[in-house]
């Protein structure tokens, strides 16, 4: 089948990159071995977590794309990163939405007992915010989230809750998420957290309130107890990155995009400069699928995007150079916590996020890159994953369309 634009990558760069071509009437199939690392990862949506909480977003980022020229917000420029940041905002409406405080960052409670800053939260976190005093609720059973562990630093109350329908159980955040959705379940540790209720204005939960519909489980919970409830986004699984995927993908799938996912790109098919086509292998068949054009999102090392030996990194797929350190013992920092330079390697693009040589000329004319494979960038440090998959999935779709 022919398609407009085929997507390689099932992260939230490959799913906005998607998404902005479907959003013209383009014919799109997006490709990947799995769900991608949203499910892992994410939570909120940061965007440049350097930014001080003082400062407008918009003066930050500006600021940041003068003194950062390789960077891919300095690729995509701060209309790119806004427009970006809109097109996601605008899946999420009331009540599931997701918003900033003040358009500027914030600092949200964790699973680590501190705050960090982020810049859009989910209806289901927002209240964590700005509570001051809060009751903080693990579950017996459910190892991946501890009540005094997170409670301690910030100065709250902690309690873990002995659930009888969980009794002698180890659980997931996904089975926790299940019961959650249960009134039944809600109405019995709704009355066990307001036997624990001393001053507290606000109850804070690991982040299972339910998959399907979170804010009709919140607002239940803050009736059944007479306090705000928040969730704290903790391990992996990550539940409020599950809700992403499938509201983008429920999306997705009404704009009539392909989705193929399970099986890895075999092969590419190329002449001259341009890419006709892929391979994908699931046996005891392959599959071939050709478009107009392609844009890879493969993501770094956790989604296979870059791999490493012990010479070199490379990209596994187009064989599209990698920007790295000159040898192996250049990569890390002599520290942990300093700066390693390993992390800054990836695929240099121009100006329009088309793959480039050494000399700066586009190794394909139909090829676009998008996401953290990217070069020049340090997004854990920087905390602006969510920002770069966002903004160069939407760029990267947006000029693809315009050739």
């Amino acid at each position: 089948m022919q398609y407009d634009l085929i997507v390689i990558g099932m992260g939230l760069s490959g799913l906005m990159a998607a998404r902005t071509a479907a959003e013209t009437g383009r014919k799109v199939l997006i490709i990947g071995k799995g769900m991608g690392c949203l499910t892992l990862f994410s939570n909120t949506i940061d965007l440049l977590g350097k930014i001080p909480g003082t400062m407008e977003l918009r003066d930050g980022l500006s600021q940041w794309i003068k003194d950062h020229p390789d960077h891919p917000y300095s690729k995509v420029g701060l209309n790119g990163v806004e427009e970006g940041i809109a097109s996601f905002s605008s899946l999420f409406r009331s009540p599931y939405s997701f918003r900033a405080i003040g358009d500027r960052n914030s600092f949200i409670p964790t699973g680590a007992g501190h705050r960090r800053p982020t810049y859009l939260i989910p209806g289901t976190m927002i209240a964590g915010a700005s509570c001051n005093k809060a009751l903080i609720i693990g579950f017996k059973g459910f190892r991946d989230f501890s009540a005094g562990y997170v409670a301690g630093p910030l100065k709250w109350r902690g309690t873990t809750l002995s659930v009888p329908s969980l009794f002698n159980r180890e659980i997931s955040a996904t089975a926790l998420s299940r019961w959650m959705e249960r009134e039944s379940f809600r109405e019995t540790i709704a009355r066990d957290i307001r036997k624990h209720l001393k001053e507290e204005s606000c109850v804070g939960l690991p982040a299972i309130l339910g998959i399907h519909d979170p804010i009709k489980v919140k607002m239940d919970l803050e009736e059944k107890i007479g306090v705000e409830v928040f969730e704290i986004p903790g391990l992996p699984p990550s539940l409020p990155g599950m809700r992403i995927f499938n509201r983008v993908k429920e999306w997705l799938i009404g704009k009539g995009v392909d989705f193929l996912y399970g099986y890895p790109v075999s092969e590419i098919s190329v002449k001259e400069k341009e890419v006709k086509g892929i391979d994908v292998h699931h046996p005891p068949a392959s599959g071939f699928h050709s478009a107009d054009r392609f844009i890879l999102a493969t993501g770094r090392f956790i989604g296979g995007g870059l791999t490493a030996d012990r010479g070199s990194v490379s990209e596994p797929l187009f064989h599209l150079p990698v920007a790295q350190p000159g040898s192996r013992e250049e990569w890390f920092g002599k520290s942990f916590f300093d700066e390693h330079p390993i992390h800054r390697a990836g695929i240099l693009t121009d100006s329009s996020l088309r793959p480039v040589d050494q000399t700066e000329k586009p190794l394909f004319e139909n090829v676009w890159i998008a996401g953290t494979m990217l070069a020049g960038h340090r997004c854990i440090d920087e905390i602006s994953r969510e920002g770069i998959e966002i903004a160069t999935g939407y760029m990267a779709a947006k000029n693809a369309m315009k050739q």
